[in-house]
């Protein structure tokens, strides 16, 4: 390990904080809880409180500055759903830290398979209420999993058209160019 190098550290600290804040205060609220609380209807309130706060700051906030990406979905008149997609320049892309893009997608596929073992645990446990909480929350995180996936993809494929447009530009004009000259 070479020392004299720097190291990265995280360029939104505070982003990447309640990044992760909302998703572990929704896991620990709804793991220990059972130890508080005995009524079933304050535990399923906070927990999607919590869950529902996770899936708007991923969605709005942490997925805008830590991957500057950022989804949602529209209703057409015919009543079709629309997925629509904004992501940063290839240039700004390339700039954003590495460090905060891996909290980002390692804190979403690692809370939505937290919440598929707390619903595993819950049938286990014959607590079909629980299992209810444990769904919200899953797809809360799956709907922020998908929407970004997707949304990271339509990315890539916009810098492909761009990158492949830029160079038929240029070849084109260099060809254009040679002709002229002659």
């Amino acid at each position: 390990m070479d020392f004299s190098q720097p190291v990265e550290n995280y360029a939104n600290p505070k982003t990447c904080f309640f990044h992760v804040l909302f998703k572990a205060a929704a896991l620990a609220f709804y793991i220990l809880s059972t130890l508080f609380f005995d009524s079933f209807v304050i535990i399923f309130v906070v927990t999607v409180i919590l869950a529902a706060l996770d899936f708007w700051v991923v969605k709005n906030v942490s997925g805008r500055i830590l991957v500057g990406l950022r989804w949602w979905n529209e209703i057409d008149e015919k009543g079709e759903s629309l997925w629509k997609f904004e992501s940063l320049d290839q240039q700004s892309l390339s700039r954003m830290n590495k460090k905060d893009s891996w909290l980002f997608w390692w804190t979403l596929y690692i809370s939505a398979l937290a919440w598929i073992i707390l619903g595993i645990f819950s049938v286990i446990r014959f607590e079909p209420d629980y299992l209810l909480i444990t769904g919200v929350c899953l797809s809360l995180g799956i709907a922020n999993i998908v929407g970004f996936t997707k949304c990271r993809k339509d990315a890539k494929k916009q810098i492909q058209t761009f990158a492949s447009q830029t160079i038929a530009t240029r070849f084109s004009s260099t060809i254009q160019s040679a002709f002229s000259v002659v």
